[in-house]
């Protein structure tokens, strides 16, 4: 028996049987036992039944390979029927026969008969006569009387469940959660411990650590006379397990059974190799393991599991690397609300995926995609989620739905991606069509407000109140140490601030793969001394006004040098177009005027001719270069003055110049001779030496081509995977979100290439680049410097193609390090 061909509750079951613990018999069906029960083949119910005692009630669960994919909910209490009903009434009492009779007839009524559940609404169900107003009830509903038999209740118990989850809405639920398409589901048949009867019986969940953090802890809940998971719903009725001030525990009222309980939970741990929530029942004192299922955690917990596991010698590091999935990380790396900050609740729901996020509202997820694309931080708003919607979850800062639990598609996607979500939120009235959230109190949120919600407690505030970071813990950094051992890829960040670089060097980047320096320049003092070098006519005019910007740059470069403490950074020089830095509207066009000291015409004039028809393909990078040398002169000058002055505070330090959007040879000879030049006057004005690197970012599809001519005046290639697939496709990657959806649902792309690096067009340029500029110059260093440098499937094509490292945001930067760890080790087992 496997989870493969049986589901993994029956193979834990089975282990669990193996272990001698006290599992009551159970029968399991495989996948293709269900599949002919789905399909109408007859059923041996006889010899399903054969291993039981007679008049023994049962139980059916569903087993399918991965507990996250779901499956049809249990039916407790199956073989009920008069003459039991009867004979157990004389056993445990009437009262406690009539609560398992009532709940089979329910269960079997919706899940079986498929019958409405509105029909027992008007049965007082605690009443002396609920048992046959509901036998009337449904005999009334189904135009027959309820079954007797307890083999056609069996029966139609394992066809319904069978029947279900071969259905259109349940295979698309669980395809939504990474299921494949003709997954199977297993069921499993036991034997009921009743958890009643006149001496101490209940029904309770046990854990050995808390599902948040990870904590070793002993959790749970017990309740009386209860079965299956009553106890969780029980609220102050059910005992606490320990013994805890707040109320009566397990431990008190029956130590001998909380200690079997523990000791069962301990060996689960070790033979099964994992955190597992146990369901367990006592009768008469005497305690049943019911079922043992994976613990449901958080990314923080996950971590922290991993490493009590790997550390107390139960699994190897390797493995503990291997259970962490990348994408999780960033469940760790979110901000929180501040627990001192004051809230402003406008709405409760479900707590779904941890974390807190603050973000304009918008109610589609075309409106996040193009929020995403313009910079923006937005709230997908939706009355409930779907498969279409996860790119706009992905573009979205946070998730939250009307509907919904801890289960549903947008709790189970958001907690995949990290994502901060709050899901069933009906507290709030959702007018998606007016596009208005309406509170209790009647306040309207629309979109465009900005709102901030929970997902750590569930709960919908107005505005953006104080946050505070995550704090990364001893656990996670253990297994980033551990990762670090492992990968066989280097992953640097990009980082353009101050700030950026100090995130990164808290994630352990080795270095700074992209510096946007163009970002240093919009900073109110030193726009206006930009648009003074841009409105000059004459070259030593435009090195005037650079000569004011080149202290400002060379501090940038000098506090990035300090703060990456000797470790590599790889600085592009300016990219964008001139424009960008003026205004476009004729209020900034006359305010820059007076600036200036200009006429006005003369000013719009200037940003006329500066305008281009399409300025991403025009202008800008390596073409300022050289049609505006005197732009780079700056940089670089700034560059080696900061790189001498760094250098005396600690280890030489090596900058990494890089050239953007080149396409021809030419273009790296001149501007390598200016650079070239610059160094040698800084060498001999400061009379000190000094080395850097020189290296182009390849961007466009031409420099992927022509590698072979271009590599032999570089010492490194960075391929910009954004530029390099907006150029490959002839996609805006502002503008195509408001289609992409639409193309990967009909096929035209597998992917968004613009979040996974698309290894068939793209990567074979990357590919051929990389094999072309390394046979020229064999020494190249080659690194991929888009936000692909964060996805681990364009991380593993990285490293097919020899690439020596990847640089994302800092934030992506433990992502990588953890996926490419994981690469290493499938291929080192194979």
């Amino acid at each position: 028996m496997s989870p493969a061909s049986h589901g993994g509750r029956a193979k834990c079951l089975q282990r669990l049987v193996r272990l001698n613990l006290p599992v009551p018999t159970t029968v399991a069906l495989s996948f293709q036992a269900v599949h002919r029960i789905a399909s109408g083949e007859a059923l041996d119910v006889e010899a399903l039944m054969a291993p039981f005692e007679a008049g023994q009630l049962l139980c059916v669960r569903p087993s399918s390979e991965d507990p996250d994919w779901g499956g049809p909910g249990a039916v407790l209490n199956i073989g009920m029927n008069a003459a039991r009903h009867a004979a157990l009434s004389g056993e445990i009492g009437t009262a406690a026969a009539d609560g398992l009779y009532l709940r089979f007839i329910q269960a079997y009524a919706t899940q079986v008969a498929r019958l409405d559940p509105d029909i027992f609404d008007e049965i007082d169900l605690s009443g002396p006569n609920a048992l046959s107003a509901a036998l009337e009830a449904y005999a009334l509903e189904a135009d027959a009387p309820f079954p007797e038999d307890p083999k056609v209740q069996l029966t139609g118990v394992l066809r319904s469940m069978a029947r279900a989850w071969e259905g259109t809405t349940a295979r698309l639920l669980r395809m939504a959660k990474g299921a494949p398409a003709d997954a199977g589901l297993g069921l499993v048949v036991q034997a009921m411990v009743l958890g009643l009867g006149q001496g101490e019986s209940g029904a309770g969940v046990l854990q050995l650590v808390d599902e948040n953090s990870g904590t070793p802890l002993i959790r749970g809940r017990y309740l009386s006379q209860s079965q299956g998971r009553d106890a969780l719903q029980a609220g102050r009725n059910a005992l606490f397990l320990t013994r805890d001030p707040r109320g009566p525990s397990l431990e008190d009222k029956l130590p001998e059974a909380f200690a079997d309980l523990v000791s069962h939970a301990q060996l689960m741990r070790r033979r099964l190799r994992e955190e597992m929530e146990m369901e367990f029942t006592v009768h008469n004192g005497k305690v049943h393991v019911l079922d043992g299922v994976r613990l449901q955690r958080s990314a923080r917990a996950a971590v922290r599991i991993a490493v009590d596991l790997a550390r107390d010698g139960i699994i190897p590091r390797e493995e503990a690397l291997m259970r962490i999935d990348p994408r999780a990380l960033n469940e760790m790396l979110h901000r929180q609300v501040d627990p001192a900050a004051k809230r402003d609740v406008i709405g409760e729901g479900v707590a779904a995926s941890p974390g807190a996020a603050v973000g304009k509202i918008v109610f589609s997820a075309a409106e996040a995609q193009a929020a995403g694309a313009r910079g923006e931080a937005c709230i997908l708003v939706r009355r409930e989620t779907s498969p279409e919607d996860i790119r706009g979850m992905n573009a979205a800062a946070g998730v939250l739905t009307e509907r919904g639990g801890v289960t549903s598609h947008a709790a189970v996607i958001a907690r995949g991606l990290g994502l901060p979500c709050v899901v069933g939120a009906n507290a709030l009235r959702f007018q998606t069509r007016a596009q208005k959230l309406i509170t209790r109190d009647g306040r309207e949120f629309a979109a465009g407000d900005v709102i901030t919600i929970d997902g750590s407690n569930g709960e919908v505030l107005s505005g953006e109140p104080k946050m505070v970071e995550a704090t990364l813990d001893e656990g996670f950094q253990t297994l980033m140490a551990w990762a670090d051992d492992c990968r066989d890829i280097g992953v640097r960040a990009n980082a353009d601030t101050p700030s950026d670089a100090k995130t990164a060097r808290n994630f352990k980047a080795q270095g700074i793969g992209l510096c946007r320096t163009e970002h240093m320049f919009f900073d109110e003092d030193r726009l206006t001394v930009m648009r003074e070098m841009i409105f000059a006519d004459e070259a030593k005019d435009r090195k005037a006004a650079l000569d004011r910007l080149l202290p400002m740059q060379r501090a940038d470069f000098a506090e990035l040098f300090d703060i990456m403490q000797g470790k590599p950074v790889c600085i592009r020089l300016f990219d964008p177009p001139l424009h960008e830095f003026l205004p476009s509207e004729r209020e900034g066009m006359r305010q820059l005027a007076e600036a200036l000291n200009l006429p006005l015409s003369r000013v719009e004039r200037r940003i006329d001719a500066l305008s281009e028809y399409n300025p991403m393909l025009g202008l800008r990078g390596v073409r300022l270069g050289v049609t505006v040398p005197e732009i780079y002169d700056m940089q670089v000058r700034a560059i080696f003055e900061a790189t001498i002055d760094a250098s005396t505070k600690g280890a030489a330090v090596v900058p990494e110049i890089m050239i953007p959007l080149v396409s021809a040879k030419r273009e790296v000879e001149l501007v390598k001779t200016r650079i070239d030049a610059v160094a040698a006057a800084v060498r001999t004005e400061r009379g000190a030496e000094f080395d850097y690197l020189l290296g182009v970012m390849v961007e466009t599809p031409r420099a992927a081509l022509r590698a072979e001519d271009i590599a032999p005046h570089c010492d490194f290639f960075s391929f910009g995977t954004n530029d390099l697939t907006q150029m490959t496709y002839g996609l805006s990657r502002d503008d195509a979100g408001r289609f992409m959806s639409v193309y990967v649902q009909q096929g035209v792309f597998p992917e968004d290439p613009f979040h996974i690096l698309d290894a068939d067009g793209v990567g074979e340029l990357l590919k051929l680049g990389a094999e072309r500029g390394r046979r020229a110059q064999p020494g190249l260093t080659l690194s991929v410097c888009g936000e692909h440098g964060g996805s681990p499937e364009s991380i593993a094509f990285c490293r097919k193609v020899g690439i020596d490292y990847v640089s994302c945001s800092p934030f992506r930067v433990p992502v990588a390090r953890l996926a490419a760890a994981q690469l290493a080790i499938r291929d080192k087992i194979g």
